[in-house]
């Protein structure tokens, strides 16, 4: 299965380096030195192996083997950046799954999560509530209790507070 990890929206330098605004979980792992990544370039699957990477300003910064000229990378400006993930992990989900989750507390429906939030500390959960104020929950064990993407349910603990 084909997963988009970012979108490259720029180059960086002139050696090369892309700049890509991610929108997708595991950074470290996605952008590991040796991985495999690719756009769709016209009508191919372009191979990119990652060769180095960095973040600056809220966006990665990546170089790929064989690329080190601005003018090998300028044409991917716009595109996608891809990588293949297996579905045999039955277990993990992507944050993107958790769009459109309907979230219950004490077996209420609370609302429905809308866009999850990136912080330092941890990411945040925005659940949009009928006729309220949307509800900010950080996604940590403390307040996640199940989360069931086949059925698109999430379960939380909140506190005191926090409604």
């Amino acid at each position: 299965m084909e997963l988009t990890i970012g979108k490259i929206v720029n180059t960086h330098g002139i050696r090369g380096e892309l700049k890509i605004l991610p929108n997708s979980d595991f950074i470290e792992e996605r952008f590991e030195k040796g991985n495999e990544l690719f756009v769709k370039y016209g009508n191919k699957k372009v191979s990119l192996i990652v060769e180095s990477w960095r973040m600056h300003k809220g966006c990665i910064l990546v170089v790929f083997e064989g690329y080190h000229n601005i003018n090998d990378v300028e044409k991917y400006k716009g595109l996608e950046l891809l990588c293949e993930v297996d579905g045999s992990e039955d277990e993990d989900y992507y944050y993107f799954e958790l769009i459109d989750c309907q979230v219950y507390y004490d077996d209420q429906l609370l609302g429905t999560v809308y866009e999850i939030l990136e912080s330092e500390a941890h990411d945040i959960l925005r659940v949009q509530r009928e006729n309220k104020k949307d509800v900010l929950i950080p996604y940590v064990d403390r307040f996640i209790l199940n989360v069931d993407i086949d059925d698109k349910r999430i379960d939380v603990d909140l506190i005191e507070g926090m409604l």
